[in-house]
């Protein structure tokens, strides 16, 4: 498969399509000439979006597609990620660094995010995250 630029894959609810997500990740990389640094990082950003997508916002329900894309844009990779949930406060997740949230499942994977992208930004009430990649 290679993708085309600004090509979308919809795949069901559930964890066993992450290989699909992680395929197109592997191409776009391919073709970008990405290097291993960036590859890792866009690896785990993306799957890390696709999870929440997955048990976050469609709450693992089948029924429920999560819409992955990407565009090349003058040195940087972006990605987007959308689930057909409800949404959520991006605003206010509890610091997962805090120790006193250490137990706490939310928050971590969006820490990932902010950490491994250069820039995350929440779209459509948090039902849309874009991850944007620079190149250089």
């Amino acid at each position: 498969m290679i993708p085309a630029k600004g090509q979308k894959l919809k795949i069901e609810s559930s964890s066993e399509n992450l290989r699909l997500v992680e395929r197109l990740i592997e191409d776009v990389c391919e073709i970008y000439n990405v290097n291993e640094d960036n590859y890792g990082n866009i690896l785990i950003a993306v799957t890390e979006a696709v999870n929440n997508a997955i048990y976050h916002g469609n709450k693992g329900n089948p029924q429920k597609n999560v819409h992955i894309g990407f565009e090349n844009e003058d040195k940087k990779i972006v990605f987007s990620v959308a689930d057909e949930g409800q949404g959520f406060d991006y605003d206010s997740l509890p610091d997962p660094t805090d120790p006193n949230n250490i137990d706490k499942i939310n928050g971590r994977g969006v820490f990932l995010m902010k950490h491994l992208a250069d820039k995350v930004e929440f779209n459509h009430n948090g039902k849309e995250v874009q991850l944007t990649f620079n190149l250089n």
